[in-house]
């Protein structure tokens, strides 16, 4: 299916044209009827000649309902333009012709209606010449009589030209149906309408709302592809929750953005309307320069980057300009000149094509997640780290910080000597989670444990006490310190867990603490002794209490030196300790 919108001013023939070519009525409600004014959005379909259907989206001509007429011409690729003959150009042609502009609509149909009333041809010179210095300059003109019938046929083989040229969507793409109707229906539930601009919707779907059911042209369907019109059944939501300007996303593939920067050459007033799709939001526009602004929404919205945006006065019923995203996320304005640098930042963005765009902003971030590029609507780029992706630059730099950073932390926490954790390299060097590991091994360190170890190193007064340490067992290398020899010499359970972590003692539970190599001396001189043996024999042996002697001969069991039999009894299996 293709979609098409009307535009044009008040009571101009749009409906009137619309009824002619689908044989439908376009005008939802008895008031409009009454009236013969479209107020809300209209819908109706044909089969072009060529057998592809086309579905119109009518919209209100009155400068009253230009946030309505936004709203169906937002998703739509190509547009039918309508002037009457006997009116010619008016104040919400302009209008609409300014919005279409600013949205960069290219394609489409300028339509001279009413040629049964008037001559065609000064409305559709005048017409034309103002096309002419917009987006939509140089489109086919055709004239009708939607009530006298002359000149639909060729409208008719001119819209099936125009649908035929119009670029393929992307039925792959992420789904953002933009909502512009709402309603309940009994036994049904709540349903939404909108134009799927790109991408794929099937019954079933777990969009931001669960999707029970499909229609387009009033028939059921399992599938739904862009672009096309659509009805979708949503499973469990009060029509309360969803309303016109609301949108359908694909989970995880969208950031609401309440704050963006934009490409805005123009003046304009500090409070305005932003228009994407069908939504309609208050914003505050705040200048950075002469090429940007930054924007904040009443509430948020899905954006991406490259989105293209429509800002209004709704006060003075005006179109100031449109308006391209460039940063979804934008950084913090607190210095004097932030304003100033950063408009010239974005300046360097306009135009560029995405590829550009995101390599920039990964420049500026350093590092963001494979995901965030989706998200942001940019190609991935940079150097790959893990589920990561790195700006090349940044990532040298900081492969080269990583020794610095390593060393300096472990001067400031001499007791640490089993090394920095990696966590602690991240939070060093502000590096997302799951990074530091990657840097660290770039950087050509080992991690031991989650550790980055780094050389043995203790305090002074550390050093000062196990030297006191070595003299008191340097003549009874069994006689483990008491703790209040221990407290004395300063030697408390960070600085000993420290010490043991750096080989300068053995720490055997209990709190008994031996210098190093006295595991290997115990088992030369249990050894030597017959075998099997007791807890006090081995205790007489080593010249030391039981206190020392259990937790030894506990570790020498654990370790294969010793193996231990019935009762009190040991004997010895190895000659020699491994050692430490």
């Amino acid at each position: 299916m293709h979609v098409v919108a009307t535009a044009g001013h008040v009571d101009h023939g749009k409906s009137t044209l619309v009824r002619a070519l689908t044989g439908r009525e376009p005008d939802r409600w008895a008031e409009e009827r009454r009236r013969g004014l479209t107020i809300g959005l209209g819908f109706a379909w044909t089969t072009l000649p060529g057998g592809d259907p086309v579905a119109l989206v009518d919209v209100p001509g009155h400068e009253r309902f230009v946030p309505t007429m936004l709203a169906g011409v937002g998703p739509v690729p190509a547009v039918l333009f309508v002037v009457a003959a006997d009116q010619g150009w008016q104040p919400q042609s302009a209008e609409h012709l300014a919005a279409l502009d600013a949205l960069g609509v290219r394609h489409g149909l300028l339509v001279i209606t009413r040629c049964d009333l008037a001559d065609p041809g000064p409305a559709s010179e005048q017409a034309q010449v103002q096309l002419r210095r917009t987006s939509l300059r140089d489109i086919p003109v055709v004239h009708v009589s939607a009530t006298a019938g002359t000149g639909l046929d060729e409208l008719r083989h001119a819209l099936g030209r125009l649908c035929a040229g119009l670029p393929e969507p992307d039925v792959q793409a992420d789904v953002r149906l933009w909502i512009d109707r709402s309603f309940s229906l009994r036994g049904v539930g709540t349903v939404v309408t909108g134009t799927l601009a790109a991408g794929t919707i099937r019954v079933g779907d777990a969009l931001s709302h669960q999707v029970r059911g499909l229609q387009s042209m009033e028939q059921d369907a399992d599938e739904v592809r862009a672009v096309t019109r659509v009805a979708v059944n949503l499973r469990g939501v009060d029509r309360d929750e969803v309303q016109a300007g609301d949108a359908l996303t694909t989970p995880g593939a969208w950031t609401r953005a309440a704050e963006i920067d934009v490409a805005l050459a123009v003046e304009t007033q500090r409070e305005l309307h932003l228009h994407i799709g069908s939504a309609d939001v208050a914003v505050t526009v705040r200048r950075l320069g002469p090429h940007s602004a930054r924007l904040r929404l009443a509430r948020p919205l899905p954006l991406r980057i490259g989105d293209r945006v429509l800002l209004r006065d709704p006060g003075l019923r005006v179109i100031v300009a449109g308006a391209d995203v460039l940063d979804l996320h934008p950084p913090g304005l607190v210095r004097r000149g932030d304003a100033v640098r950063r408009d010239a930042e974005l300046a360097e963005l306009i135009g560029q094509p995405l590829s550009v765009v995101a390599e920039r902003l990964l420049h500026r971030v350093g590092f963001m997640a494979e995901s965030q590029f989706r998200v942001h609507g940019l190609p991935v780029t940079g150097t790959r780290v893990g589920a990561w992706r790195a700006h090349p630059d940044r990532w040298a730099r900081l492969v080269e910080r990583v020794p610095t950073v390593v060393d300096r932390w472990l001067d400031e926490n001499p007791l640490r000597v089993n090394g920095i954790p990696v966590d602690a390299v991240a939070g060093e060097l502000e590096l997302p989670s799951g990074v530091a590991a990657r840097l660290v091994q770039a950087a050509g360190l080992p991690i031991v444990d989650g550790h980055v170890p780094g050389r043995a190193r203790l305090p002074r007064a550390v050093e000062l006490a196990l030297a006191a340490l070595t003299a008191d067992l340097a003549g009874a290398p069994f006689a483990a310190p008491t703790a209040d020899r221990l407290d004395e010499l300063g030697l408390g359970r960070r600085e000993l867990a420290a010490a043991h972590a750096a080989d300068r003692i053995l720490l055997l539970p209990g709190g008994i603490v031996l210098l190093p190599g006295a595991q290997r001396r115990a088992a030369e001189i249990l050894a030597a002794l017959p075998q099997p043996f007791t807890v006090s024999q081995a205790r007489r042996a080593l010249d030391t209490s039981r206190r020392v002697a259990l937790p030894l001969l506990g570790l020498l069991d654990q370790t294969g030196v010793t193996e231990r039999l019935d009762g009190d009894l040991r004997r010895t299996v190895t000659a020699v300790a491994p050692r430490r």
